[in-house]
């Protein structure tokens, strides 16, 4: 009905083709790469490896050009305003941790305050508590209302306490719950704080658009959505990326350096220290332009239908504890087995080759709230089938009985 073909989606996956007896439902953690973009990688290291913005000769200057079209093809993909808005990082990760050094001293103060949400990977945590709290700045959470949503007036009753700084998930890389977040950065402007978006897992849903979502910052990983790992953007606002102190530094990110002083290079280089990634980065161009060929409403239309389907199975099986909702939700599904450990359940799945993840997925503070040890997180992708979530549901299904006999 979507008019999405997943046969022909999916067979752009070597490991589909080398490995057919794997579900693979980890997707939340890590995606497969299509062969444009392995193709990409092995190219640029077997043709035309050399580093990049220092060389003289043709290798260095094609390799530069490679790298730097992989920016605009960034920027064209988030509808950035300008080139230089694109930072490249090792990850989502390295993104967040850099804005919030960076922020330290210019837009934050000692006595500022942050928020945060319930619902936060460890990423967006720590950073603020590692490089924030030391400096006297409070940190502040939403909480979840009892859908497990983020409730949007306790949200409104927080940002009466002027935070400057409000970063939050756009999809919950636990639930799966999509949240409201140009609502929420409407709200926080209107607030007056500089917004973060963590888009870890929102990349891959929809296509995010930097003009009318109209945050401050957004951040993603290179590898959740088909690209290569150890690759990651950082997206901000030309005034704001100008007021982050570098978290690195070294070659590349300098103008002019003396043993008495040193000034930074301009955007985007100043926040580019060292030899970047750069067979990552080509690849990552890869993944995004690959990507766009496909009509993203119909793969959420087909992510829609396997979400359908295996709540619909879940339903018939006693025992399991469903944490997530089927609404609003970009296709993740946590859930337990009675009072069974994730990990026990996950091992079971492993034996049926039903790859799987475990565990508190880097969101303590949220299993906190819970009450619950963690959870077992079935995550699914365009290229899963039908016959992926059928062959879970069986698995699930014994799981539970060999767990509860």
């Amino acid at each position: 009905m979507s008019g999405f073909d997943v046969q022909q989606f999916r067979s752009q996956f070597t490991f589909f083709q080398l490995q057919p007896d794997w579900v693979y439902l980890d997707n939340a953690a890590t995606m497969h790469k299509p062969k444009a973009v392995t193709d990409a990688v092995q190219r640029f290291y077997q043709q035309q490896n050399s580093n990049v913005h220092r060389g003289a000769h043709q290798l260095s200057q094609r390799a530069t050009t490679e790298f730097e079209q992989a920016r605009d093809i960034v920027a064209s993909f988030i509808n950035a305003k300008h080139r230089h808005e694109i930072i490249f990082t090792s990850g989502a990760t390295a993104a967040l941790n850099q804005i919030a050094f960076g922020l330290m001293h210019t837009v934050l103060q000692p006595g500022d305050r942050i928020l945060l949400t319930q619902l936060e990977h460890h990423a967006n945590i720590v950073p603020w508590q590692l490089h924030c709290q030391r400096h006297g700045i409070q940190i502040d959470v939403i909480p979840l209302n009892k859908n497990l949503q983020l409730d949007l007036v306790a949200y409104q009753q927080l940002l009466q306490k002027k935070p400057k700084v409000v970063s939050f998930s756009q999809v919950s890389n636990v639930l799966g719950h999509i949240q409201p977040v140009q609502q929420m950065v409407a709200m926080a402007k209107a607030a007056g704080a500089v917004t973060v978006i963590d888009g870890a897992q929102g990349v891959v849903y929809q296509q995010p658009d930097m003009q009318q979502l109209d945050c401050d910052f957004y951040v993603f990983s290179g590898h959740k959505i088909y690209g290569p790992t150890g690759t990651g953007v950082l997206y901000g606002k030309t005034e704001l990326l100008e007021q982050l102190t570098p978290l690195l530094a070294g070659g590349e990110m300098i103008e002019q350096v003396s043993f008495v002083n040193t000034t930074f290079n301009k955007l985007p280089f100043r926040l580019e220290a060292g030899t970047p990634n750069i067979a990552g980065v080509i690849g990552l161009g890869a993944a995004l332009q690959w990507i766009q060929q496909y009509n993203n409403s119909g793969i959420i239309q087909h992510k829609a239908l396997l979400l359908k389907a295996f709540f619909k199975g879940l339903e018939k099986i006693k025992g399991v504890d469903i944490l997530s909702m089927p609404v609003h939700n970009a296709g993740v599904v946590a859930l337990n087995v009675d009072s069974e450990h994730p990990s026990d359940v996950a091992a079971i799945l492993d034996q049926h080759r039903i790859a799987v993840r475990s565990g508190q997925h880097c969101a303590m503070p949220l299993f906190s709230y819970l009450a619950r040890p963690g959870a077992v997180r079935c995550a699914f992708a365009a290229y899963n089938t039908l016959d992926d979530v059928n062959r879970c549901l069986l698995a699930l299904e014994q799981a539970v009985e060999i767990l509860t006999a």
